[in-house]
């Protein structure tokens, strides 16, 4: 491993439902990983249980040299690297740091696939989201701020009106 190759965040396509295997198998290897999770209440026909689950499904995230870029296939359910012409694309650490502080924080949230639609860009002054910057959207009377994760097309959308983010203030 060359200690001058700087790691670079990069977004995995893993097999369906496979992402904790393979969060477990990257840990173990000693490979640094993100696997976003949402603690969701699962009904069953005798039992409801809370279990936690992939916020988007069928991706996990290495934070990895390029010169380690085979190494990941190593381990079993990875699928693919999300690329563009051939090339893995790496996604900013501001938007993998984005996506972590809105996951931990409890906000109300919600994941959307593709595009969003043109919007005000704003930068959260105060409370659990503090810095971060994102797209506002206002869709019947309600604020909400798009977190982009590059190349992977889907959305983190947080509900600037739940009570949990009354102390989020925009610049």
């Amino acid at each position: 491993m060359n200690s001058n190759t700087p790691y670079q965040w990069f977004a995995l396509y893993t097999k369906a439902r496979a992402e904790k295997k393979v969060y477990d198998d990257f840990r173990q290897k000693g490979i640094e990983t993100y696997l976003p999770l949402r603690r969701e209440l699962k009904q069953w026909s005798d039992r409801k249980k809370w279990v936690e689950t992939p916020i988007i499904h069928s991706y996990i995230f290495v934070y990895i040299p390029m010169s380690e870029y085979l190494r990941v296939f190593e381990s079993r359910g990875v699928v693919s690297y999300v690329s563009y012409k051939g090339k893995a694309v790496a996604i900013p650490d501001r938007e993998i740091e984005a996506m972590r502080r809105t996951v931990n924080s409890n906000l109300s949230f919600d994941v959307e696939t593709g595009t969003v639609k043109k919007g005000q860009i704003i930068t959260i002054a105060s409370g659990p989201l503090k810095g971060i910057t994102g797209e506002v959207l206002k869709f019947q009377g309600t604020r909400k701020l798009y977190l982009r994760i590059s190349h992977i097309g889907y959305t983190l959308v947080v509900n600037l009106d739940d009570p949990t983010t009354e102390n989020c203030k925009t610049k």
